[in-house]
């Protein structure tokens, strides 16, 4: 992907994780999963990306940039993403979100269970 690209997603992601939260911040990402993905097969494929992906102001990218997008996500193979992909690979191009994925665990892990004794 064009490097201004990135650096202004990552510069993007930890902000709204912030402001959302953790359960917020993965809220919104199934949103733009929803918004890409090809709705009779529920996977992001190349053409629903590439059909897309004005939605998200992301009608710069080449088809290589997109193309290696869905490869770089595609754990199973399959040569699309479904949203559990779509997420961690959301995750993964953002370094300082990494950082902070730490937090944000213990943060929902916190919710759900009370540790305090």
């Amino acid at each position: 992907m064009a490097n201004s690209r990135k650096s202004n997603f990552n510069d993007f992601l930890p902000l709204m994780a912030e402001k959302l939260g953790g359960d917020g911040l993965i809220g919104e990402l199934c949103k733009g999963f929803q918004l890409l993905m090809d709705k009779d097969k529920y996977v992001i494929t190349f053409e629903s990306l590439k059909k897309n992906s004005a939605l998200l102001g992301l009608q710069d990218l080449s088809d290589d940039d997109l193309k290696s997008m869905l490869k770089e996500g595609d754990f199973d193979g399959d040569g699309a993403l479904n949203q559990m992909e779509f997420c961690v690979l959301m995750f993964r191009l953002s370094p300082e979100l990494m950082e902070q994925s730490q937090f944000l665990l213990e943060e929902a892990l916190n919710q759900d269970f009370d540790f305090s004794f």
